[in-house]
């Protein structure tokens, strides 16, 4: 009862508080193995996405300053940019992905600039380079082998405060959030869900709250993020098991949708909460990456198993989606990809 009581509390207060860009990511575990990842992309401008592939073999630097980390790509990836200079979501040829979201109660350890430092911007890109599977990433970011270093959002004057997501093939998580200057990783094929605020240690508090009271009796409906946190952890599990890909991919869809904002809404007493500019699904036993665009008409996926990741012929290639992501793609777009020079991380 205390418990439930502190969540409702919790909850209560976040009623009154404003919140920041809100995403939404979750993990269905399906039958015959199936491990499908959701994600929306909210905020309240152009993020500037684009799709990229990044072969094996690229050699990355932290973009910290001098005593950057550095490392070589030992697997290909097909990503999400956010302005083009920093990895937002994405899938590596093994089936790991990672999401990244903001947290606004992140804070980073203060940078000396004498250690490895791994700009923020690269974090995602980091795991989905080096990792198959979320035990892999766990056992080497446990060791803290870098010092994450924040910039400002590019055309704003506020830091990032980013927590990371990731999933691999066989439907393990981890959420990893700096809180008060120490990073704290979330490990277990239970986690399938995260949003935004509050820590993620809180939002699983607040969860157990609602599973207490029934999703068929009563869910809650806003746009905050424990809402969409609650409605995420009930829907992904509520939704059938299907053997048919083809129907647990569009159950996976119809789940982000519900726990998207809709475009172009105002609430002028919450100023911070923002639409819903992309959804991503990455079906990580067949190696499909989805995008679906809030301002276009289709979905349209990348076939990783079709990509040349090979160090030796592979390409950095480019899908250019436009301004607010409005170029029209459909269906299998392997071949819509360009031959394009790699961006460069935001840094130091």
């Amino acid at each position: 009862m205390t418990s439930i009581c502190a969540a409702v509390f919790l909850w209560g207060s976040m009623l009154v508080s404003t919140v920041a860009e809100a995403c939404t990511r979750f993990v269905y575990l399906g039958s015959s193995d199936q491990v499908i990842t959701g994600r929306s992309m909210d905020w309240k401008t152009d993020v500037g996405t684009n799709l990229w592939v990044f072969p094996r073999g690229m050699k990355r630097s932290g973009e910290a300053g001098p005593n950057s980390v550095e490392w070589t790509a030992k697997y290909g990836s097909v990503i999400a940019s956010g302005y083009d200079v920093s990895t937002t979501d994405g899938m590596n040829e093994a089936g790991l992905v990672a999401n990244v979201l903001w947290l606004v109660e992140s804070s980073y350890p203060a940078y000396d600039g004498k250690g490895p430092g791994l700009t923020i911007a690269a974090w995602a890109q980091y795991v989905l380079d080096n990792f198959a599977t979320v035990q892999e990433a766990v056992d080497t970011l446990a060791k803290e082998p870098f010092t994450i270093v924040t910039d400002s959002v590019p055309g704003e004057d506020r830091l990032a405060t980013l927590h990371l997501s990731l999933s691999d093939a066989t439907g393990d998580s981890a959420i990893v959030e700096y809180i008060d200057g120490k990073q704290v990783i979330h490990h277990s094929r239970d986690y399938q869900v995260m949003t935004n605020s509050p820590i993620f240690e809180e939002q699983l508090a607040l969860n157990s709250y609602w599973q207490q009271i029934g999703g068929t009796v009563m869910l809650p409906g806003t746009n905050r993020a424990a809402d969409r946190f609650a409605r995420a952890s009930f829907y992904v599990n509520a939704i059938p098991k299907s053997e048919e890909p083809v129907e647990a991919i569009a159950s996976v869809f119809s789940v982000i949708r519900n726990v998207s904002v809709p475009f172009g809404i105002t609430t002028p007493d919450q100023p911070n909460i923002s639409s819903t500019r992309w959804r991503t699904v990455a079906d990580q036993k067949r190696k499909l990456y989805f995008f679906e665009s809030a301002l276009t008409p289709n979905i349209f996926w990348a076939d990783l198993t079709r990509f040349d990741f090979s160090e030796e012929t592979g390409k950095v290639m480019k899908l250019d989606l436009g301004p607010n992501q409005t170029n029209i793609y459909s269906g299998l777009v392997n071949a819509e990809f360009t031959e394009a020079e790699p961006f460069k991380f935001l840094g130091l």
